[in-house]
């Protein structure tokens, strides 16, 4: 039997997320992430189980985590890896009203994520199709008809609420608002995630991946200083493309997307979306049939492979 480290005692549930739970410790400003085999979509839990989908996020972030220290980035919240599905984490307060951290607060969380796109793709996509963002808002000519996967001349930064039940993109000055950070210090948030990104880049490449688009989460430490916090890098935080099919004319989904195209190609999604426009009750998500529960589960362990070159 392994001897687990002294601060990896069993605490109190804090909280239980869609796909991760948050555990105290006998160290009170430690905590401990349990990543689950859950999987969901579209802010609704698949009542389907895939098979050590928990020990690839974990592993898989925590493989980035160790190379945005390593490089110097930024600080990070980790502490120690201590179980395949389990991590050791900082505590930071968090404080979910808007607009009610103070000035001068230190060690919260920011009640903000930061997605990073690079091609175009996902609801960035479907809203283009909606007509709700235009060609010039991701760098093109206005009168440029855009095609599903084109790669953007830059990369599109947003950021969306946190805390609230549905994640909702936020203009820069609702963004200050509710995070009641500096202007400098978000943009040195967005910058870190440039960074970050440029990491994941440079290292899926050597593997035949496109990183298509991630999300971000931070805290303010000591000082106010940036930490990236949670987790990102993975299959359910970020998507990813094969190189080679890209290169000749064709999107193969590596990622979560493709559990999400189950649901809109069976007509769950546009369900969904329509009921809540008219703020209806939503339609429970269905189960995922095995077939696709066991290929998303082998879409995880190799995928892991190829995200972080070490065996799954």
């Amino acid at each position: 039997m392994v001897e687990l480290p002294p601060i990896v005692v069993m605490g109190e549930l804090i909280y239980s997320g869609k796909v991760k739970q948050v555990w105290s410790t006998k160290d009170p400003k430690v905590i401990e992430f349990r990543y689950t085999d859950q999987i969901s979509v579209f802010d609704q839990i698949i009542p389907s189980l895939i098979p050590r989908k928990g020990e690839s996020l974990n592993r898989a972030s925590c493989h980035w985590f160790r190379l945005v220290n390593d490089e110097g980035v930024c600080k990070t919240h980790i502490v120690d890896r201590n179980a395949p599905d389990r991590v050791l984490a900082r505590r930071f307060d968090v404080i979910r009203e808007p607009g009610a951290i103070p000035k001068d607060a230190e060690n919260f969380f920011v009640p903000l994520e930061v997605i990073c796109r690079h091609y175009l793709a996902g609801t960035a996509w479907r809203r283009y199709q909606r007509g709700e963002v235009s060609p010039s808002d991701f760098g093109f000519e206005s009168s440029e008809n855009l095609q599903e996967g084109v790669k953007l001349p830059e990369p599109f930064l947003e950021v969306s609420t946190k805390f609230e039940k549905f994640d909702r993109n936020l203009d820069r000055e609702e963004a200050l608002e509710i995070s009641n950070l500096e202007p400098e210090e978000l943009d040195s948030i967005l910058s870190i995630v440039l960074e970050v990104d440029s990491i994941i880049e440079r290292e899926v490449s050597k593997r035949g991946l496109i990183h298509v688009d991630g999300k971000k989460e931070f805290a303010l430490g000591p000082g106010r200083e940036p930490i990236l916090v949670d987790s990102f890098g993975t299959l359910d935080e970020d998507r990813w493309w094969d190189a080679d099919s890209y290169a000749n004319g064709e999107i193969v989904q590596l990622s979560k997307e493709a559990v999400r195209q189950h649901y809109i190609d069976t007509g769950h999604h546009s369900e969904l979306f329509e009921s809540r426009q008219k703020g209806l009750q939503e339609p429970p998500i269905p189960a995922l049939p095995e077939e696709i529960i066991s290929s998303t589960a082998e879409l995880y362990a190799s995928m892991f492979e190829r995200l972080t070159g070490e065996t799954f």
